[in-house]
């Protein structure tokens, strides 16, 4: 049966439930497992340490290696994400690591072509040398140029954080040939977008945000065919960074509201960013559902919808900005995103810090993650924010910078 993705993201990864007798997710916290004897113990620790699938009469060994829980998100995630399978990381930075290094081992290249702007984080890892690859960071029209007999991967995010730029995946993918690419997915969600369907190779999440969705959970889930995946779970294995199984059901879980979280989020953020532009504190409104900022046209075609975050510059600079953030009521002035409550945040101070300045976004620039609050609540909360005095000392704002 073909299944409308909302009710794919009810029911996916829960094929086993009713031949185990239960009904919701179950959760497998063993951090070992008993072993059939020696030889298939030994033979079923080389299956999973080499990146292979459980097989019949042999064990999970450890939990390091395989879990039910996690591969039952895993399963869920791939099929949402029209992918043949999908490997579940300890957090979504350890899924970007294990990336970098399952593929620049498998091909022996050590070169990575980035696009940016990219999350800070990701960004950090590629520049600082930390995996001793060289990385040439370009925009989206230089990947071509960019591309060498060494290249591994081209990397690169849409909508990008924390701009909310737009990258024409389809265009990149031709750009890249024959050298995969790897979509962060994590702003647009499977609910809005495929990278998978428009060549990529690789979509990964930070499932921390709309996966989960409610702000308590950490983690990183890929989506690749088997191959890859193959690769990437031999990565895990020996790295250590397999997903705790407690993320893994509770992202499972998250799944199932996914769709409907996301559109309602993203409906509450059109009224607000609508609402931003009028504002004459704002000199500019980055949101993927007005035209200046999609100059591609690649909301309706390749993005299904906006998303739900919203980039502003304020008309006052930093100082403005650090007063916007200190003076919301109803917003939490937090990092991250993607939670069912309303989130702000700066990125040069904070996600952005480590990315060399020519990267960083502007002292402006403050981000809004929109969540399920009355878009009526969250204009009120920043329409006070915008004109308050907070007193802010100025040497305290000069710290940040």
């Amino acid at each position: 049966m073909t299944l409308h993705p909302d009710s794919l993201a009810v029911h996916a990864g829960r094929d086993d439930l009713a031949s185990l007798g239960v009904h919701a997710l179950p959760l497998d916290l063993s951090s070992t497992n008993p072993l059939p004897g020696i030889e298939l113990g030994g033979l079923s620790y080389e299956v999973l340490a080499t990146g292979g699938h459980p097989f019949e009469g042999g064990s999970h060994v450890y939990a390091r290696l395989w879990n039910p829980t996690v591969a039952r998100f895993e399963e869920a995630l791939a099929r949402l994400e029209h992918a043949e399978e999908a490997v579940a990381f300890s957090s979504g930075m350890a899924a970007v690591t294990a990336v970098m290094l399952a593929l620049t081992h498998e091909s022996a290249k050590r070169h990575i072509v980035a696009v940016r702007p990219l999350y800070g984080g990701t960004d950090h890892l590629l520049a600082s040398g930390l995996l001793a690859l060289e990385t040439t960071f370009c925009a989206p029209d230089g990947v071509a140029a960019a591309l060498r007999d060494d290249t591994a991967l081209v990397v690169l995010e849409s909508p990008a954080n924390p701009t909310l730029e737009l990258v024409d995946i389809a265009a990149v993918v031709a750009a890249a040939g024959d050298v995969p690419v790897l979509v962060d997915n994590t702003f647009a969600t499977p609910v809005l977008q495929h990278p998978l369907d428009l060549g990529a190779a690789l979509s990964l999440h930070s499932a921390t945000k709309y996966l989960g969705g409610h702000g308590d959970v950490v983690g990183g889930v890929v989506a690749c065919d088997a191959q890859l995946a193959a690769a990437l779970r031999r990565t895990r294995a020996i790295t250590g960074a397999i997903m705790h199984p407690l993320a893994a059901y509770l992202l499972h879980r998250g799944l199932a509201t996914l769709p409907v979280r996301m559109r309602a989020q993203q409906e509450g953020a059109r009224v607000v960013a609508d609402w931003l532009l009028t504002r004459p504190e704002v000199a500019r409104v980055h949101f993927p559902g007005f035209s200046e900022s999609d100059p591609l046209g690649l909301v309706g075609t390749q993005q299904t919808g906006p998303g739900a975050m919203i980039a502003i510059e304020l008309a006052g600079g930093f100082d403005a900005a650090a007063a916007l953030t200190a003076s919301v009521q109803l917003f939490t002035h937090a990092v991250s995103l993607g939670s069912v409550d309303s989130l702000i945040q700066h990125p040069a101070a904070l996600t952005h810090r480590p990315v060399a300045s020519e990267a960083k976004p502007s002292e402006a620039l403050v981000r809004l993650s929109i969540g399920l609050e009355d878009p009526a609540d969250l204009i009120a909360d920043l329409r006070q924010a915008l004109t308050a005095k907070t007193g802010r000392p100025e040497e305290a704002a000069a710290a940040v910078r």
